[in-house]
């Protein structure tokens, strides 16, 4: 059945259901978000458990990083040919077996296994949601399509709320367990539904293909790893940077995540008024000025940085995307969904980097004299400091492009390309 069972509706393939398919999109989003929250929380427990070093729990975290573009890259070349229903089954099997096998896990390996299943059901979702969002609501798609992405952050929220109130009392393996509630409420929201017909808009991949080489594509794509690595990287090992700083690191990620999702909401005005070059410069100056905060501050103080770290990062990820649908349309929805996966890839090499870099900078603590929660602060700080550097160098990239972009003529209005609906559909592109 279709849409009010008119010809048109029928025709365009839009089932009458869409808004109980748009609500199952949502939670299988929160499922995702909150993946990364409740890691996050519990990542020093699982040190601690399975007596891993900072580079082993980074090559854990990378896992869920490497499965995401993977299936973002399949799901995003086979969404016409096998369809959403397919793709979201597909994610709340690895699901199923991702939160099993990490409950199960007796080691090393069995994270990474598990992890990657997460991670690979993650990239499953956007794959299929953000285009059968599309395919279900033609006449009001950037609208839907921004209700939708702001259940990323949502989730996040809710996963590092449940971490920070629940986590001692249920334990790591609880925290895991409850993200069993979300998967099957989506699994029964989609069993039995008709579904979207694919409506993709036909491109010339050749010319995909070749425009890929274009000289400020591949500069985009180095910044988006560097973008990427601001976001994530700082949010996924919150717990054991701030853990002893004096401040809640669950409640920083809540902050941080909430501010990003009500920023992202209302994305268009600002948007307009710097255009996307802008915004990035702008978001890279605030994110290092939230970065050395956060890595000079303790106790309540840390919540004010989080709050400038919220709006540095804000606007990163869905304006890297829009940067390339409005001034590289040539490569497509493959230029952006590989865009999206560069990413994500970047997280990859930088997890078990950086979990170097705290051991590091924790037994150089311990060697001046410092040790316990003393040795955690120092080395927390120190591992921010470093960070620092990627918007910094941010900050060199971003005002080149800014003053290379200002010569060239915009053919659609800054607003119109960071929501636009056929980037905004691309898989990979939910945040």
């Amino acid at each position: 059945m279709y849409v009010e069972n008119t010809q048109a509706g029928a025709a365009a393939g839009i089932p009458a259901n869409r808004d109980r398919l748009f609500l199952a999109a949502c939670v299988s989003l929160v499922v995702t978000s909150m993946t990364f929250a409740i890691r996050a929380g519990i990542l020093t427990e699982l040190g601690t458990t399975f007596q891993l070093t900072g580079p082993e729990l980074g090559w854990v975290n990378s896992m869920a990083f490497l499965g995401f573009p993977i299936a973002m890259v399949i799901g995003g070349l086979l969404y016409n040919n096998i369809g959403p229903r397919n793709m979201l089954w597909t994610a709340f099997v690895c699901h199923l077996l991702g939160l099993v096998l990490t409950i199960t896990a007796g080691g090393f390996w069995g994270l990474i296994i598990s992890t990657f299943f997460i991670g690979f059901a993650n990239g499953s979702v956007e794959a299929a949601c953000n285009p059968m969002v599309a395919d279900m609501y033609p006449e009001k798609k950037t609208q839907m399509l921004n209700r939708f992405h702001v259940w990323f952050p949502g989730g996040i929220v809710i996963g590092s709320l449940i971490a920070r109130f629940f986590g001692d009392t249920l334990g790591w393996q609880g925290l895991i367990a409850t993200m069993f509630v979300p998967t099957i409420i989506y699994a029964i929201l989609i069993f039995g539904q008709e579904f979207p017909k694919a409506n993709a808009i036909s491109n010339d991949t050749r010319e995909n293909i070749r425009s890929l080489v274009n000289p400020l594509f591949l500069f985009i794509v180095l910044c988006m790893t560097l973008t990427a690595t601001t976001e994530f990287s700082t949010t996924q090992w919150v717990e054991k940077i701030l853990g002893a700083s004096g401040a809640s690191p669950m409640i920083v990620l809540a902050l941080v995540t909430g501010l990003m999702a009500v920023g992202r909401f209302f994305a268009g005005p600002i948007v307009h008024n710097f255009n996307p070059t802008g915004v990035l410069l702008i978001s890279a100056v605030v994110s290092t000025l939230g970065i050395y905060l956060l890595s000079t501050l303790e106790g309540g103080m840390v919540y004010a940085a989080a709050i400038v770290f919220a709006l540095g990062i804000c606007y990163f990820w869905p304006t890297m995307i829009g940067f390339v649908g409005e001034y590289i349309p040539q490569t497509g929805a493959l230029g952006m969904s590989l865009v999206g996966g560069a990413g994500m890839l970047a997280q990859v090499m930088w997890n078990p980097i950086i979990g170097g870099w705290l051991d590091e900078a924790k037994a150089s603590a311990e060697i001046a004299g410092a040790t316990g929660a003393e040795a955690d602060i120092i080395a927390g700080q120190a591992t921010l400091s470093t960070m620092m550097w990627f918007p910094i160098i941010l900050i060199v990239l971003f005002s080149g492009l800014y003053f290379y972009m200002r010569n060239r003529t915009n053919k659609v209005p800054a607003d119109e390309a960071i929501l636009n609906p056929d980037a905004m559909s691309t898989p990979g592109s939910a945040r």
